[in-house]
């Protein structure tokens, strides 16, 4: 084989390996969860790959072995022990295994001292529900922010069709039906930033309805809690309050909710602190100006089959102050 033609092989071996770290691989796990299943996979991939071994060195020993090899390979004991006892040992350990590693049939409920979120999944974006300690609940959309260290419960339902929840670097997937909450509790390990998707086909925007979850200290995180849970602060400069004056204007408030406003909505995300999220429209665009401009004007290119119409009402300069407001809404 020439040099290029092993360059090219081994560029082709590696490439996949890209995509086993980052914000969403089940492999780079920071959650207790995430580890069982993380541990899991390492030993289906070793003892897949020993039997692979084993496999296609039987192979050559009955091709290339001579009679005597191909004669005891072909006997009824070689072929009742690693056709049907081998494989019925294996399989029955690996479940027995994985069901213990990954504790299925336990509860998922946490404890009593637990944070509690709930999360809805709606085509095609996620809300998210919090209760303060004084009982106050408060939205959020699209991302979920927790302390590290501390068992997280989520309660899972759905508005509408069948969606999955999934975040592999904190837990395994878990099914959003209607009519049924299901809960999974996580616990982040380190903070940082996973992103989640919807694992279950649910239609349209399906590709396009993922999410991010914010690991914070646990101070901060009690910080942000408090500062999330007020209402919006006052537009500062004259583009932040003619973006106000639009947004209200606009309708925008019949679909969206912002406290502390006219804008009442329960339609679409909670974009009371918009402006302080990583991302917009479900983890497709990340926060900015020049994105919230973009999505108002063009959502429907961006995210085709979204539940939003596009609103080329705006002129350039409106869009312009518009995005100024929802960026300003911290």
């Amino acid at each position: 084989m020439s040099p290029v033609a092993r360059c090219i092989l081994l560029a082709c071996l590696v490439l996949p390996l890209a995509g086993c770290e980052g914000v969403q691989s089940v492999l780079s796990p920071e959650g207790l969860s995430a580890r069982r299943i993380a541990l899991l996979a390492h030993v289906l991939f070793i003892g897949g790959a020993v039997i692979l071994v084993g496999i296609v060195a039987l192979t050559a020993l009955s091709i290339y072995g001579g009679a005597g090899w191909r004669n005891r390979l072909a006997s009824e004991k070689i072929v009742i022990g690693g056709g049907i006892v081998f494989p019925v040992v294996v399989l029955t350990a690996l479940l027995v295994y994985g069901l213990a590693v990954t504790r299925v049939g336990g509860t998922d409920r946490a404890g009593p001292d637990a944070l509690r979120i709930a999360v809805v999944g709606e085509r095609w974006w996620w809300r998210v529900i919090y209760t303060d300690a004084d009982g106050r609940r408060f939205e959020s959309a699209n991302e979920i922010r927790i302390p590290t260290g501390r068992p997280v419960e989520l309660a899972l339902t759905t508005a509408d069709v069948i969606h999955s929840f999934w975040v592999p670097k904190l837990a395994g997937k878990l099914d959003m039906i209607p009519g049924r909450t299901n809960y999974q509790t996580v616990v982040a390990e380190v903070p940082g930033v996973s992103r989640g998707q919807c694992a279950e086909y649910c239609g349209g925007a399906h590709a396009l309805m993922s999410f991010f979850v914010v690991a914070m200290p646990p101070d901060e995180f009690e910080a942000w809690l408090v500062r999330e849970a007020g209402p919006a602060a006052a537009p500062g400069g004259a583009a932040a309050s003619q973006g106000r004056q639009l947004f209200l204007r606009g309708g925008c408030g019949a679909c969206h909710k912002v406290r502390g406003t006219p804008a009442n909505g329960a339609i679409g995300p909670d974009l009371t602190h918009v402006g302080g999220r990583l991302s917009i429209a479900a983890a497709t665009l990340e926060t900015s100006p020049q994105a919230f401009a973009r999505w108002i004007a063009e959502n429907q290119h961006i995210k085709p089959e979204n539940l939003m119409p596009p609103f080329r009402i705006f002129a350039d300069d409106e869009l312009d102050a518009l995005a100024t407001y929802l960026t300003s809404l911290r």
